[in-house]
């Protein structure tokens, strides 16, 4: 019978012992660079990979948080991209758990809806930048072509936050002038914004688009509602001049 071996610690190789406990703490400093940068720099000031890494809080064995949250970036492109995606499919990257995952989209939800509720009811929306602005973000992550309302004062200050009245389809959007100006009633407004969204990119308005406009400006005239836009916002691409359209700015259909 061979003679039984005991594992003795001193047998291992000093060398790798030492690597390992040089890896595990340059992993453990890894993970807590982001929150020290954020305590000592303050969180709007790092860039989102720190950010994210706060989030996901741990990396793997061989793949410290900060990688691990490039490498979800690098695997989708961008946050809108992830705050997209079902818990099942960011699972499938290694190091993220179904309880990873879902605090990972519960903070990108709560990002989203901070975003929905960010609108300065003090400032005028007079211009359509300032409303593109507003919406730029939320438009980012939407598969389907939403409708918004604005409900103005007199001086243009918004009197509610935006308002959605239409989730449409990949391609169209279904808004009846009734739907649109019911809020602006409720609310007493002196006159509305409307936004919608253009998931493939292009805010160039389409045949639906503008007689849906023409629609909404003759309807605010019975009403006595001033109709003040319809701004479509698309996003940030290369050879496109600009990621938003306003039609009562590009095109001539008889504002007031």
């Amino acid at each position: 019978m061979d003679k039984q071996t005991s594992y003795k610690p001193e047998d291992r190789d000093i060398g790798a012992v030492a690597e390992e406990t040089r890896n595990l703490r340059e992993t453990l400093s890894d993970e807590l660079k982001p929150r020290e940068l954020a305590l000592e720099h303050g969180v709007e000031n790092i860039p989102s990979v720190e950010l994210l890494a706060i989030i996901l809080r741990t990396g793997t064995p061989t793949l410290n948080v900060v990688s691990l949250a490039r490498h979800l970036l690098n695997r989708y492109g961008s946050l809108s991209v992830i705050a997209q995606m079902p818990i099942s499919e960011l699972t499938t990257v290694k190091g993220i758990g179904p309880v990873k995952a879902l605090e990972l989209k519960a903070a990108l939800e709560l990002s989203q809806r901070l975003n929905n509720e960010k609108i300065d009811r003090s400032v005028p929306l007079s211009t359509p930048e300032r409303v593109a602005e507003i919406f730029k973000t939320r438009a980012l992550a939407l598969e389907t072509e939403n409708i918004w309302v604005i409900p103005l004062d007199s001086k243009n200050h918004p009197k509610s936050k935006p308002i959605i009245v239409s989730k449409g389809t990949i391609n169209s959007s279904l808004a009846h002038p009734r739907e649109i100006y019911k809020l602006a009633i409720q609310l007493s407004a002196a006159a509305i914004i409307v936004v919608h969204n253009h998931p493939s990119g292009d805010p160039t308005p389409s045949k639906q688009d503008i007689n849906l406009t023409k629609q909404l400006i003759e309807s605010g005239k019975i009403l006595g509602i001033k109709f003040f836009d319809h701004i479509i916002i698309g996003k940030e691409r290369e050879g496109q001049t600009s990621y938003f359209y306003s039609i009562r700015r590009e095109v001539n259909l008889g504002f007031e």
